[in-house]
C-alpha cells in the first residue's frame, strides 16, 4: 500500500487542473485529458477508494476464513484432509492471481489472492506434521491459535511461510504479497524467545529485548528493500516497516526504568523516530514516535512535576517554540533540504526525491 497519493490527493488535483485552467495555463481540454491520465494511472495504486475497499474487504474476510477464523472443526478432516484441502485452496488462487494479472490487469486483486495463497503455507504445513505424526510428538497446540498464543512450535510454519512469500514475490512483484511476510516475522520476534530460551515461559524482560532488535532489524530491512525499489512505483516496504517499527517501539516501550535517564533517553528515540518518519515520509514513525513523546510527557505531568505551577507555562512555551521552528524551516526549507540531501550517497538522494 502507498502512504501518499490517496483519493482525497487525486480530487485536489483535480480541482489544481481546473484552476490552471481557469487562469489561463493549459485549456479545459487539455486539464480534462491530463485529469483523465492521472487517473488511469493510478487505478492500480492502492488508494481509499469505494473499490479498493471492497478488494480488500473481500480479501481480508477470505484470508481470515482460512487463519484467524478457522474453527476446531477443521480438525476432523485430520491432517491428510487439511493437506489436500489447502492444496486446492492454494490452486484456486493462483488461477485467479494469473487471471486478474494477465487477462484483466486488475493489480490489486491479484496482490490480494496471491497473498491468500501464502496465507495458506501455515495451515498447509500443520497439515503435513499432523498427518505424519510429528505435530502430536511434540506437543503442539490446535492450528486455531496460530495467531492468538506465542509457542516456539510454529517457527517451522513460520520459516515456510516466509518461503513461499519470497517465491511468490519473485514471481509476482506485488506490493501486497510482503503484508504476510511481514506479519509473520512479527509473529517470529515473539515466538524466537521461548525457542531461543528452552523456556515455555520465557522472561517479559527477554521477550521485550528480542521484540526491540527484532523490530529494528525489520526496519533496517524494510529500508533496505526502500532503497532497492526507489525506482519503482510501488510500495515494497509499507508492511515491513509498519510491524518492525511495532516490534520495536513495543519492546522499547514496555522496558520498565525506575532511572528518569532512561526515560529521557526514551524520549529522544521517539524524538527521532518523528524526524525519520518526516524525512522518509513514513507516517508510522511519526505516529509512535508521537505516542512515545506523549507518553512521555504525561510521566512528566503525573509523577515528577505534578504538583508543579510551572510546568504547564514551560511546556506551552516548548509548544510555541516548536511551531516557530518549524516556521523557519518551512523558510528555509529548500536551501537547507539541498544542503543535507547533498552528502548523502545519491542511492538515497533518490529515494528521498521520491518519497517528497
Amino acid at each position: 500500500m502507498k502512504e501518499r497519493g490517496t483519493a482525497n490527493d487525486m480530487e485536489l488535483n483535480r480541482n489544481l487542473l481546473r484552476d490552471a485552467a481557469a487562469k489561463g495555463l493549459l485549456t479545459e481540454e487539455q486539464a480534462e485529458a491530463l485529469w483523465r491520465f492521472l487517473s488511469e494511472h493510478s487505478q492500480n495504486v492502492p488508494a481509499f477508494r469505494f473499490t479498493h475497499i471492497l478488494y480488500y474487504l473481500g480479501g481480508l474476510v477470505a484470508i481470515g476464513a482460512m487463519t484467524l477464523f478457522m474453527t476446531l472443526g477443521w480438525e476432523r478432516f485430520g491432517g491428510w484432509g487439511l493437506f489436500f484441502i489447502v492444496l486446492a485452496y492454494a490452486v484456486a488462487g493462483l488461477w485467479l492471481t494469473e487471471y486478474f494479472l494477465e487477462r484483466r490487469n486488475l493489480g490489486i486483486p491479484a496482490g490480494i489472492t496471491a497473498t491468500f495463497v501464502v496465507a495458506l503455507a501455515p495451515l498447509a504445513v500443520y497439515g503435513l506434521q499432523a498427518a505424519f505424526g510429528l505435530w502430536a510428538d511434540i506437543g503442539g497446540r490446535p492450528y486455531r491459535v496460530y495467531h492468538t498464543h506465542i509457542d516456539w512450535r510454529w517457527m517451522i510454519m513460520e520459516l515456510v511461510t516466509l518461503v513461499v512469500g519470497a517465491a511468490m514475490l519473485w514471481r509476482y512483484r506485488l506490493p501486497f504479497l510482503v503484508m504476510p511476510v511481514a506479519v509473520t516475522l512479527w509473529y517470529m520476534t515473539m515466538d524466537v524467545t521461548p525457542f531461543l530460551s528452552g523456556l515455555e515461559d520465557a522472561a517479559w524482560e527477554l521477550r521485550r529485548l528480542v521484540s526491540l532488535w527484532f523490530g529494528l532489524l525489520i526496519v533496517l530491512l524494510a529500508f533496505w528493500v526502500d532503497v532497492r525499489a526507489r525506482k519503482s512505483r510501488k510500495d515494497f516496504a509499507f508492511w515491513l516497516y509498519l510491524f518492525g517499527v511495532l516490534a520495536f517501539w513495543g519492546g522499547l516501550s514496555m522496558m520498565r526504568s525506575e532511572s528518569e535517564w532512561n526515560r529521557f533517553l526514551y524520549l529522544c528515540i521517539n524524538l527521532v523516530m518523528i524526524g525519520v518518519g518526516a524525512v522518509l515520509s513514513r507516517r508510522v514513525f511519526a505516529v509512535f514516535g508521537g505516542l512515545g513523546a506523549a507518553g512521555y510527557l504525561g510521566h512528566l505531568a503525573h509523577d515528577v512535576f505534578k504538583d508543579s505551577l510551572i510546568f504547564p507555562f514551560a511546556l506551552t512555551l516548548i509548544g510555541f517554540g516548536i511551531i516557530y521552528c518549524g516556521i523557519l524551516w518551512q523558510r528555509h526549507e529548500e536551501a537547507m533540504t539541498g544542503r543535507l540531501r547533498s552528502v548523502l550517497p545519491r542511492e538515497l538522494q533518490e529515494l528521498l526525491e521520491k518519497r517528497g
